[in-house]
């Protein structure tokens, strides 16, 4: 190799005959690599997040393989390291409680070893922030490979879809509409391979947003997992990490204002799960970025939801990436003034260049923006005495009718409060009321789970009813569907207004004029504040650290301590 390359970072661990160096390599060669590959070139560590509990991520350790033959045809050396998986899918009590464990573990990985480049490995929804949000804390360069979306599935004669059919056949069974061997039979029916959700939820979310905001190469975010074209994109992502090292293409140079703006009017687009704000708002964070919870109504508004997919509309994943997936989906927008069509990529290109001529394979999965699902596909935000810090609503999965409603709250203290009561026949409820659900937030679980799509009750399921509005601090799955008010802040459990709201009194929903009001008087409420008390806090362990740490939903959830860009300096030595 050529002796005018320049210094990197990995040639303070391996450059030079120093006694440190040679123990570097010595370790490093009894892997079998061979001598050549410390003469200066491009290290390149692969974060794979790879795990057989995590089965969204399940085929990442073959696309880590095809990352390698990429960096070794480039010219770099590939070196692959374990990251935490977090799977939505069996992790207890929810994947986000490890989010920021998982960021500080790339974060801290990468700095801490003879890395110039990352090439990121993600899959399940919680694992593209983490490791976004620790890399970015690092920058150096990085490109992100997604593990792709599960086949479609099918059942009874019908689309079957990841997640969202979960709560429609869950209500039916209640609902005595199907029977339990037929709920059971739809599982085989609805995973058909390894992959993330096949609909529009958070992980399927998460790719759209990390290939708009630069950070993939163009069409990562729909190829379906086991497609051969995954394959070939994690090969040419190999090759490109190699290039942009050499290049000093670094994350704090792609992911700009403009890029957070685009992914905020992507998102609108797509129907994008409500997650998308809680991480982006932690990435935006950790990069420096201002952006405010108020940027998601303001910027995504008036942007319509185009993409006919559930949980918002009818078509599956791998209709998308048929119909032309993110790039004519990016071409719609760039088409009318949307997007900053100057924001860079990773392939050193910019959104326009990427996106400008894409194709549109199916104009009724990917519609022209007059004939959207509907005007207004952005996140909603709502403020009032009921959540001072704000809260948000996701439009496109709502009932329009519901979207302006006063109606009775019916409250649950807790999760286990809801299981408890939720199907009791003396329960006090009706369609026109609002079901209440408090200490579900990030302190409050802990750590924020998707529950806040509460299922109905089974009296007003075996009306007919569908859907009724809810209001929680807890997040909901990209998945799911419903008149659903999240993300409430400040949340019950730090003493929030959600906390003081009872039983029988009236709520105002409002979401044209972003409004959520407890309709009781300031003196009232303040008398409740002082009869409030604060929930016992765990006396030690990760989960004291996080109650201790966490920031709440308006802020992203991120550790307190962790905001910002730190770099990468190379450590001393201790040799």
């Amino acid at each position: 190799m050529s002796g005018t390359r320049k210094r990197l970072r990995s040639a303070e661990w391996f450059g030079g005959h120093e006694k440190g160096a040679f123990i570097h390599r010595s370790w490093m060669k009894n892997q079998g690599f061979a001598p050549h590959l410390f003469d200066g070139r491009p290290v390149i560590g692969i974060c794979n997040t790879w795990s057989e509990l995590t089965p969204c991520n399940g085929q990442l350790r073959d696309l880590a393989e095809q990352v390698k033959r990429g960096v070794y045809e480039a010219g770099g050396f590939p070196v692959e390291f374990p990251v935490m998986s977090l799977g939505e899918s069996n992790m207890r009590p929810t994947a986000m409680m490890f989010r920021n464990l998982a960021a500080i573990e790339v974060e801290e990985g990468i700095r801490a070893n003879p890395v110039d480049g990352v090439v990121l490995l993600v899959g399940c929804d919680k694992t593209t922030p983490a490791l976004l949000m620790g890399a970015a804390s690092c920058d150096l360069p990085a490109i992100l490979v997604s593990a792709g979306p599960m086949l479609s599935g099918s059942f009874m004669g019908r689309m079957l879809g990841s997640g969202t059919d979960v709560w429609r056949l869950s209500e039916e069974m209640r609902a005595g509409a199907i029977s339990e061997e037929e709920f059971t039979a739809a599982e085989s029916a609805m995973s058909r391979s390894p992959g993330t959700c096949n609909t529009m939820g958070t992980a399927s979310t998460m790719a759209s947003l990390s290939e708009t905001m630069g950070m993939t190469l163009p069409g990562n975010a729909a190829i379906p997992s086991v497609d051969a074209r995954r394959r070939v994109l994690a090969f040419m992502s190999g090759r490109r990490i190699v290039e942009m090292v050499n290049d000093d293409l670094k994350m704090s140079q792609i992911l700009t204002r403009k890029a957070f703006e685009n992914a905020i009017r992507a998102n609108a687009a797509i129907g994008g799960s409500t997650n998308a704000v809680i991480h982006l708002q932690a990435l935006a964070g950790r990069v420096g970025v201002e952006f405010s919870l108020d940027d998601w109504d303001r910027l995504g508004r008036d942007v319509p939801t185009i993409v006919d997919l559930m949980p918002s509309g009818r078509f599956l994943m791998e209709d998308f990436f048929n119909a032309g997936g993110m790039p004519a989906v990016l071409r719609r927008l760039l088409d009318a003034g949307l997007v900053h069509g100057d924001a860079l990529t990773v392939n050193g290109r910019t959104i326009a260049e990427n996106n400008g001529n894409a194709r549109i394979e199916n104009s009724e999965v990917i519609r022209p923006l007059d004939k959207g699902l509907t005007d207004n596909g952005g996140i909603m935000v709502l403020r009032g005495n009921l959540a001072p810090d704000g809260a948000i609503l996701k439009p496109s999965a709502a009932t329009p009718a519901l979207l302006t409603h006063r109606g009775r709250a019916v409250v649950f203290e807790d999760i286990d409060d809801y299981h408890a009561r939720i199907d009791d026949p003396d329960l006090d409820v009706d369609e026109t009321s609002i079901l209440v659900l408090k200490n579900c937030g990030p302190r409050g679980y802990p750590g924020m789970p998707e529950v806040g799509n509460m299922g109905l009750p089974r009296k007003v399921l075996q009306r007919g009813v569908t859907d009724m509005v809810r209001i929680s601090d807890a997040r909901m799955s990209g998945t799911a569907y419903g008149t659903v008010v999240l993300h409430v802040a400040p949340e019950a459990a730090v003493g929030g207004p959600l906390a003081l709201v009872r039983n029988g009194d009236m709520i105002e929903l409002d979401a044209p004029n972003n409004r959520l009001n407890l309709d009781i008087t300031d003196e009232e409420l303040a008398a409740r504040r002082a009869e409030w008390v604060a929930p016992e806090p765990p006396a030690s362990g990760y989960e004291r650290l996080f109650i201790d740490q966490i920031l709440q939903a308006d802020q992203g959830c991120d550790f307190n301590f962790l905001a910002g860009c730190r770099g990468a300096p190379v450590a001393r030595d201790y040799v």
